[in-house]
């Protein structure tokens, strides 16, 4: 599956908006992955797994982790074609980073592969690493679907995005969209 796959997977399945958006790092976009409508189609998703998993089978990965929500999707998907075990890191209930519920822990040097949907600013992902490293656990490598960041995100694990595209975000106070006084996109119920 080459990159332009994937972004065509994003088009045909609708989840490519433009418009003006506020990304949940509070920056604003002209564009939008919206992930969970290519998530909701396992048909389309699956063959994103498989690939993330394919990319993984030489790492000796033992634990697939994924952050809530998309990532919980991601990792069991891509778990399941590596036969091994999923978990998830869920935000802390005092919204300060990522922690292990459900009774999930990992062991120290356990091998671990972090799996996430959309890249933008890493937070999401920087937040798993930090987890992770908490319990000792040797992380082998870091996948994801897209990297809006246009490669400009790095890490110090082994880290790869099926499709890395340019998508320009902005501060809000230097939004030229906001400078137009062009309101925030909303779909459905969602917003912005």
């Amino acid at each position: 599956m080459s990159q332009d796959d994937v972004v065509n997977l994003f088009k045909e399945s609708g989840a490519l908006l433009t418009g003006h958006f506020k990304l949940t790092s509070g920056r604003h976009s002209d564009v939008y992955y919206e992930k969970f409508t290519l998530l909701k189609q396992p048909a389309l998703c699956t063959r994103l797994c498989a690939r993330m998993a394919d990319t993984l089978r030489t790492t000796g990965v033992r634990t697939i982790v994924g952050p809530t929500t998309g990532g919980i999707i991601l990792a069991y998907d891509v778990a399941r074609y590596l036969g091994v075990e999923a978990i998830y890191a869920e935000a802390a209930d005092d919204g300060k980073g990522r922690v292990f519920k459900q009774g999930f822990h990992l062991e120290p040097g356990q091998k671990v592969a972090i799996v996430d949907d959309v890249l933008t600013t890493g937070t999401s992902v920087d937040e798993v690493i930090a987890l992770v490293r908490r319990y000792g656990a040797e992380i082998v490598g870091l996948r994801l679907m897209l990297d809006r960041s246009n490669g400009k995100v790095r890490f110090d694990y082994p880290f790869a995005a099926l499709a890395t595209v340019a998508a320009e975000s902005w501060d809000p106070a230097e939004c030229p969209l906001c400078a137009k006084a062009m309101p925030l996109t909303q779909r459905g119920s969602r917003k912005f």
